[in-house]
C-alpha cells in the first residue's frame, strides 16, 4: 500500500509537470519509480543514510529524463550529473547503473514501457533543476515550511509542521 502510494505520488507529480505527453509517459514513470523504490531499499540495506539513498534515486530519475529529453522534469542540471555519479560510484557500479542504463540490474525483464521522447527539450531550460542541490530531508522555505518543489510553490503535500 505504501509502495503504491509513493509510486503514484511521484508519477502524478511528473505527469502533471510534463509540458506534453504526460499521460503517454505514465506507464514508464510508474515502472521507473517502482524500480527506484527497490534501489532505495538496496541503498538503505547497504548502509547509506536515508537522504543519500533518496538522492541516488533522484540521480537515476535525472538520467532517465535526460535520456528521453524530458528537460522540464529535471531536478539536477545535466552538467552536474557526472559529479553525482562519482559521489555514489561504488553503489552504481555494484548494480551496473550508468547514465545510459539508469536502472542497471533493477531494470525489469522486458524493460520499461515505451514513452515519447522530446530530445529538443534538452535546450538548457530546466525549470526544476537547481545547481548544487544537496538533497537532504526537504528544502527549507520561509516560515519554517518544508516543500518538495524547488521553485517555492507548495506541493500537493503542503506545509509540514516542524513542532
Amino acid at each position: 500500500m505504501v509502495r503504491d502510494r509513493l509510486v503514484d505520488l511521484h508519477t502524478e507529480f511528473f505527469v502533471e509537470h510534463s509540458e506534453r505527453d504526460g499521460e503517454r509517459r505514465r506507464d514508464r514513470l510508474d515502472g521507473l519509480f517502482d524500480r527506484t523504490l527497490d534501489m532505495y531499499v538496496a541503498a538503505l540495506r547497504e548502509g547509506y543514510p536515508e537522504a543519500e539513498a533518496r538522492e541516488i534515486t533522484h540521480i537515476v530519475a535525472a538520467w532517465e529524463f535526460m535520456n528521453h529529453g524530458w528537460g522540464e522534469l529535471l531536478e539536477i542540471p545535466p552538467a552536474e550529473t557526472d559529479d553525482y555519479y562519482e559521489r555514489y560510484a561504488s553503489f552504481f557500479r555494484g548494480y551496473g547503473i550508468t547514465p545510459e542504463e539508469p536502472l542497471g540490474e533493477f531494470t525489469p525483464s522486458g524493460g520499461l514501457p515505451d514513452a515519447p521522447e522530446t530530445r529538443e527539450r534538452m535546450n538548457g531550460d530546466y525549470p526544476f533543476a537547481e545547481a548544487g542541490l544537496a538533497d537532504d530531508v526537504y528544502v527549507h522555505a520561509e516560515a519554517d515550511e518544508r516543500r518538495l518543489s524547488r521553485d517555492g510553490a507548495k506541493s500537493k503535500l503542503g506545509a509540514v509542521s516542524t513542532d
